[in-house]
């Protein structure tokens, strides 16, 4: 699982909330740490993009994402603070699974997580 969220607090809560059910996560603060971080470990099964991060907008990763094969089904959802939702028809365009506006619910962004992956269990805590 690779999170990528340039505020170091949500990344940490995202990341603690995730590895509490299934999941191991790679945690980084900008887009472009964000596609090195595919090249580094290809067993990521989902990818977490914040939607304004630095270097590579979350949009931009995902579109790097799709345009490349190894990388063109995997499960992205992409995060935003409120009043940012008027991406959400780029986002879906660009093949996102989901676009979630902060602030989220971490328990519901855990069920969408395991719901994407195929994960066990059937309602995390």
């Amino acid at each position: 699982m690779l999170v990528a969220d340039d505020e170091p607090h949500i990344g940490r809560i995202i990341q603690t909330k995730l590895e509490l059910g299934p999941f191991r996560v790679t945690l980084v603060y900008d887009g472009g740490e964000a596609l090195r971080a595919l090249e580094q470990y290809p067993d990521i099964e989902l990818v977490l993009l914040d939607l304004m991060m630095p270097v590579k907008t979350g949009l931009e990763v995902l579109a790097a994402m799709r345009a490349d094969a190894r990388w063109a089904t995997l499960p992205c959802v992409i995060l935003t603070a409120a009043g940012q939702d008027q991406r959400f028809d780029e986002a879906m365009r660009l093949g996102a699974a989901d676009f979630m506006t902060k602030p989220f619910s971490p328990k519901r962004l855990l069920a969408r997580v395991m719901e994407l992956t195929g994960a066990a269990g059937s309602t995390p805590e």
